[in-house]
């Protein structure tokens, strides 16, 4: 983003200390693409659910969210496609786990922390 638009800042010294501190655009774009998939009540509770159990099949992963199926379904595919979520077959059944290289920081802030501070903002 080009400075003409506002050539004349207020306080140019907090000006570069905030450019300088600013994340990477690239960085930026990952973490709003990862949040962006966990916006959604079925498929962070998909998450948080599969960090305290390990692993589940879509039908259990449904009963434990009290959805349906075909919205746990969806909701895996887009956490797959996304890498958080991978799977693994046991014969006819597919088990649904967190990816390991899920990142630690996301699940401890977006799902523990964030989760708990909603409980208390209430």
């Amino acid at each position: 983003m080009s400075s003409s638009r506002h050539d004349h800042p207020i306080d140019p010294q907090r000006v570069a200390r905030a450019r300088a501190r600013l994340p990477a655009a690239d960085d930026v774009a990952r973490l709003t693409g990862q949040l962006s998939v966990l916006a959604d009540p079925v498929r962070l509770r998909l998450v948080y659910a599969l960090d305290v159990a390990d692993e589940l099949c879509v039908g259990d992963l449904a009963l434990a969210l009290d959805a349906t199926e075909d919205a746990v379904s969806y909701a895996l595919r887009l956490l797959r496609a996304a890498g958080l979520v991978v799977t693994r077959k046991a014969g006819r059944v597919v088990y649904n786990r967190l990816a390991e290289d899920f990142p630690a920081p996301l699940r401890e802030h977006c799902l523990r922390q964030l989760v708990a501070l909603s409980r208390t903002a209430d």
